[in-house]
């Protein structure tokens, strides 16, 4: 039996999510979790196989969840499951420690399918994300946006949602200091001069 932790924040999907995972006899959902806190909270109580995290969350991100639930759990296997279809997001997400992508337009079956390969230990990507996948790890020409640290990608992310530097230091536990000095790079990086600029990037990137 295939033990699942869902998390997604809205209680609609996550029911769509169990009524389809449990029509497989090897696949039980062991419990539910709407933001970072609480997925962290019962990756710890419950001790799921697998973590399928959905990567827009209240506040911080599935990625940073991902770190978050690595450094207290270096063995659990995490499953992305996103609606986000740009190639920056799985890039990411594997960089953080998950074992596996799937975006949210794939077929039902698919993510039954990445379930499965992830528990026996593969890393696994829905189709059109290992098409795109592919063509991102040929590429020679790689954007800006690429050069972000882990850190300053979910600085950036947080700013393009609309928090203050002070918000942003209480959700990642950084002081206000390094938040600002995080910022000032991701402009250096990205060659953009203001905040209106940094916000037309953050959104042509789809964040």
């Amino acid at each position: 039996m295939i033990r699942v932790l869902l998390v997604d924040d809205h209680a609609v999907v996550r029911e769509g999510y169990l009524r389809l995972l449990e029509r497989d006899p090897q696949i039980q959902v062991v419990g539910e979790a709407a933001d970072v806190a609480q997925a962290c909270q019962l990756a710890v109580e419950i001790n799921p196989d697998i973590v399928v995290m959905d990567i827009a969350l209240p506040g911080i991100s599935g990625i940073e969840a991902v770190r978050r639930i690595l450094s207290h759990q270096p063995r659990m296997r995490v499953l992305m499951f996103s609606m986000y279809d740009d190639v920056i997001f799985p890039a990411r997400a594997l960089e953080a420690g998950a074992h596996g992508y799937v975006t949210k337009a794939s077929a039902p079956d698919v993510l039954v399918q990445a379930i499965h390969a992830v528990s026996r230990g593969e890393c696994y990507l829905s189709p059109d994300m290992a098409k795109a996948m592919t063509a991102y790890s040929s590429s020679r020409i790689q954007s800006a946006v690429h050069t972000l640290t882990a850190r300053e990608f979910e600085v950036l992310r947080l700013l393009a949602q609309g928090d203050t530097v002070k918000c942003i230091s209480d959700k990642l536990g950084l002081s206000e200091k390094t938040v600002a000095n995080h910022q000032s790079v991701i402009r250096d990086k990205l060659s953009a001069k203001n905040s209106v600029q940094l916000a037309r990037i953050a959104a042509q990137m789809g964040l």
